[in-house]
């Protein structure tokens, strides 16, 4: 293994983190386990009045300047916003409405689907459901009652639907959708907005590629050509792995696929973020069973990347989620993990920082529930640190916030 030389970081224009020099770094890089777990990130509940807290996804939906969460409860069968209060709040639970029943919901994201300027919800639903819904917003989302609830028809028991993201693909009218399901007959694509967006009977589905378990869809512009593509994670089946597909706009074309690397593996949620601080954006994937993979981005055509694999300490669960943030104010991004079979006291939230040119693994969650899902890091308590937001699902931790403590040092 080659000699590891990590450089300081500098903060360049506009914020963006940037290295002095070149980033080196190992092919297969092992993360010891710190012994510090106790130092205090204490677990706050949003909510955990449901069962099966399956995801967060955040926006600002009544206009204070704070994210707001929207979360499927798998097992309760109901769709849910919580709403961020002020500072002096967030330690209590927070305010929260239910905006729809959908038995197996797996995915809700925030989309003003209708371009009213009020936000709406597109949830996503497995088992025999197989369907996905529209939770249309009004003015006052706060209102228990007011959110209208209608299926999408071009998704109705077409597969079993896990995973959506809004997107602008054609340039024509409003905002589309990215989706994608699992197992039998499972497809990506994306739903095509008509011009009155509210008959939701002339959304049409495109179909761009079979799938085996779609787990993360991300909008991203890839190759800089100034239109977004889809970057994705397929968990299962012969094409598994991280991958691109080109947005030709113009939809008569084919969208030409472009793998990024980990091709037959167990890939769960990625993330994009500049990890080196170089300028460009990389890609991290939690993969099964205690991996995270660092796909460092060569240069801006989005088809050359460098592979670096992770290890997750065994003292955690297995992969699920992974994001990446500074948490401790240095200049440099931490990788911020969840994972699944936590059972027994291992790590189930966590994160991993580079100390000496080695990855070590601190605990989050003090060994405190079993399966957890999608991350999200915001300074939750207005203290100059992120925290992380994440759900747990299978001892119904439910959705909990996790105070960063660095600034209490």
């Amino acid at each position: 293994m080659p000699e590891q030389r990590f450089k300081p970081y500098i903060l360049g224009d506009n914020g963006v983190i940037r290295m002095k020099t070149p980033f080196a770094a190992a092919i297969i890089l092992c993360a010891a386990f710190a012994q510090d777990a106790p130092k205090g990130w204490v677990r706050h509940t949003i909510d955990n009045s449901s069962r099966g807290a399956d995801g967060v996804r955040l926006a600002d939906i009544n206009g204070d300047g704070l994210p707001d969460i929207v979360t499927g409860w798998e097992e309760g069968g109901v769709v849910r916003v919580c709403f961020m209060p002020r500072r002096q709040s967030v330690r209590m639970p927070w305010p929260q409405v239910s905006i729809g029943e959908v038995p197996s919901v797996e995915d809700a994201v925030f989309v003003d689907l209708d371009s009213d300027g009020a936000m709406d919800v597109v949830s996503s639903a497995e088992g025999k459901t197989r369907s996905m819904f529209v939770h249309w917003g009004p003015r006052q989302p706060t209102r228990e009652g007011a959110w209208k609830m209608e299926p999408l028809p071009a998704s109705v028991n077409r597969f079993q639907w896990m995973f959506a993201t809004p997107m602008q693909v054609d340039g024509r009218f409003g905002v589309d959708l990215a989706a994608g399901g699992k197992n039998d007959k499972a497809e990506l694509g994306w739903f095509e907005a008509p011009a009155k967006y509210r008959q939701l009977a002339d959304w049409k589905w495109h179909a761009l590629r079979p799938v085996g378990w779609i787990m993360s869809i991300i909008a991203r512009d890839m190759d800089g050509d100034g239109i977004d593509d889809i970057l994705f994670s397929d968990r299962k089946g012969e094409r598994s792995g991280v991958f691109w597909l080109k947005n030709p706009l113009d939809q008569t074309k084919p969208w030409a696929e472009h793998a990024v690397g980990a091709a037959g593996r167990e890939v769960m949620f990625i993330d994009v973020a500049d990890v080196d601080g170089d300028g460009l954006e990389d890609i991290l994937a939690a993969v099964k069973p205690r991996e995270i993979v660092w796909f460092r981005r060569l240069d801006r055509s989005g088809q050359k990347w460098e592979t670096h694999s992770i290890q997750m300490d065994a003292k955690t669960g297995t992969a699920k989620a992974v994001k990446a943030a500074d948490l401790d104010g240095d200049r440099r991004k931490e990788i911020v993990f969840t994972c699944e079979q936590t059972k027994g006291g291992a790590a189930g939230v966590g994160y991993l920082k580079l100390e000496n040119g080695k990855w070590v693994t601190h605990d989050i969650s003090g060994g405190q529930g079993v399966k957890f899902d999608l991350v999200e890091m915001f300074d939750v308590d207005g203290d100059g640190d992120l925290d992380a937001i994440t759900c747990e699902e299978a001892s119904n931790l439910g959705v909990v916030w996790y105070e960063n403590p660095s600034r209490k040092k």
